[in-house]
């Protein structure tokens, strides 16, 4: 046997548990193999324990699990999802258990990996080339047979035959969460989130590693996100991060490993540190890379994101005050519209209503792209727009045609700044308020008459916040309402001129927070 153990196969290591290799750095000792005995002969077990019981394969001992019926045994297999190799007798607690059993291993389990051994006392009741070719085994052996080399040597065989075939499949998983992961982190468009999604896939994809950190640069080492709380890294730890990040190279280690995110941009270098861990395989090193690269393409789009929502908030401020140079008001009117239908968009997401548009994204913008709603008043004329008293009915219809105005300016700037998935930003969603603010409920609105739904969320959103605050507040033509005339409005015109429940929302908001005096 001892020659048996120490004769090299493909590469592979067997060793007996005096040979063991000691471990090193902290780092977790690798699973043993899980070999589940099911037969119904005490001594069977018994046996290939004393035969067995001092195997390594690739440095990993191997366990027992003892059945000694096919139903202990389908209870041990739904316990133990990772059991290696089954050794199986035909007749347990009837003459064909352990046929039925591999039946529900292959077909209802769907266990394709286990590998399955065969041993029978009764060759003639179960023979050898009908079993073979009406069963998915792997092994046939007649216990009269199998002496303890042949024992060995099937062992071996079955777990070599399940390392290829799980390494086969880990590898088509952990491509599969590569890819979902990257889908994940491409979408992101704030770092903390970013961070947090990074560090949970990379748990989910290498569950090897007590803790995963994700660190940026700094002395010592910053950690910007992690799977468990870590007050301060190691002093090795943090080296091997230093390095990382200055030489964008990873380090492998028993304990520890440290993986630079592959970005490109300008943004802050980052590293994939993962801690407590066996050595990992090849494969796992070139998953942990591929992950570690679609993360940085991920981190560099959300760089430059964050570039192009600084251009849009620059040039949104910027329109902001185009519009308060031609209307005195505009100036607090616009801040204060934009806290209001933040507001009512967060309570209407709350209320889980308009799901399939109220997310987080629609949520950060509004109030910024509401500043843009009169912005098509640039091309009134100032008799029109700063005139003290009513307008006359061709007064009016210049008036008007601020809405398009400011539809047509918006959309064409906001089309050229379109997100990565044509989804709206700022001022895509700020032409659809300028076009759609002046719209009523009930379709007597303008510019395009639009009714119900058919008037976009933004613009029956911002049409109740705007309303209550121009009516609450002083104009040239009129004086400020009292606040109870205001919210008695609100109520009479929901379904005439304003989404119910966009008035229900905000009355809601307006309970909770506190209804604001004029200043």
């Amino acid at each position: 046997m001892a020659g048996a153990a120490g004769a090299e196969g493909d590469g592979d290591a067997l060793l007996f548990a005096s040979e063991t290799p000691e471990e090193t750095g902290g780092a977790r000792r690798p699973p043993p193999w899980l070999i589940l005995i099911a037969d119904d002969d005490h001594e069977v077990h018994a046996i290939t324990r004393v035969v067995l019981g001092d195997v390594r394969f690739e440095n990993r001992p191997l366990k027992f699990l003892s059945a000694y019926s096919a139903v202990q045994a389908r209870a041990l297999l739904a316990e133990h999802p990772d059991i290696a190799a089954i050794l199986l007798d035909v007749v347990m607690e009837t003459d064909d258990a352990g046929l039925t059993l591999v039946r529900h291993i292959r077909e209802e389990l769907g266990n394709g990996q286990i590998r399955i051994i065969l041993r029978t006392g009764q060759p003639g009741q179960a023979p050898e080339r009908q079993i073979i070719a009406q069963y998915d085994i792997n092994d046939y052996k007649a216990k009269s047979e199998l002496t303890a080399q042949k024992l060995f040597t099937a062992t071996v065989s079955a777990l070599r035959s399940y390392r290829h075939i799980a390494t086969i499949e880990r590898s088509r998983q952990g491509l599969e969460a590569v890819m979902e992961a990257a889908d994940r982190l491409y979408e992101q468009r704030s770092l903390a989130r970013f961070l947090r999604i990074a560090v949970e896939r990379a748990a989910a994809l290498l569950p090897c590693a007590d803790t995963i950190l994700l660190c940026g640069g700094g002395t010592p080492p910053a950690v910007l996100a992690a799977t468990r709380s870590v007050q301060n890294l190691p002093r090795p730890v943090g080296d091997d991060v230093a390095a990382a990040l200055a030489d964008r190279q990873p380090r492998w280690g028993a304990g520890h490993s440290v993986v630079p995110l592959r970005s490109h941009g300008s943004a802050e270098p980052l590293a994939l540190c993962l801690l407590g861990h066996p050595p990992l395989s090849d494969l796992e090193h070139q998953l942990t890379e591929l992950f570690c690269a679609k993360a940085g393409i991920g981190l560099d789009n959300l760089h430059l994101y964050e570039r192009l929502n600084q251009a849009q908030v620059a040039t949104v401020h910027a329109l902001g005050k185009l519009a308060e140079y031609k209307d005195e008001v505009t100036g607090d009117h616009v801040k204060r519209l934009g806290r209001w239908a933040t507001a009512i968009a967060r309570e209407l997401r709350d209320r889980g209503q308009f799901a399939g548009t109220l997310d987080e994204s629609f949520c950060g913008m509004i109030g910024l792209a509401s500043v843009l709603h009169d912005v098509g008043k640039v091309g009134i004329p100032d008799a029109i727009l700063r005139k003290p008293g009513r307008l006359d009915a061709e007064e009016m219809r210049h008036m008007r045609e601020h809405a398009a105005i400011g539809g047509a300016i918006l959309r064409e700037a906001g089309g050229s700044a379109g997100g990565r998935d044509g989804g709206p930003n700022i001022l895509t969603m700020g032409a659809e308020i300028a076009e759609s603010h002046h719209e009523k409920f009930d379709g007597s609105g303008y510019p395009q008459g639009l009714s119900g739904d058919a008037i976009p969320l933004a613009g029956r959103i911002v049409a109740v916040a705007d309303v209550f605050d121009a009516l609450l507040h002083r104009r040239p033509y009129k004086a400020a309402w009292e606040i109870e005339a205001v919210l008695d409005l609100l109520r009479a015109e929901a379904g005439r001129h304003f989404d119910p429940r966009v008035v229900d929302a905000f009355l809601a908001v307006l309970a909770r927070d506190g209804v604001p005096l004029p200043g």
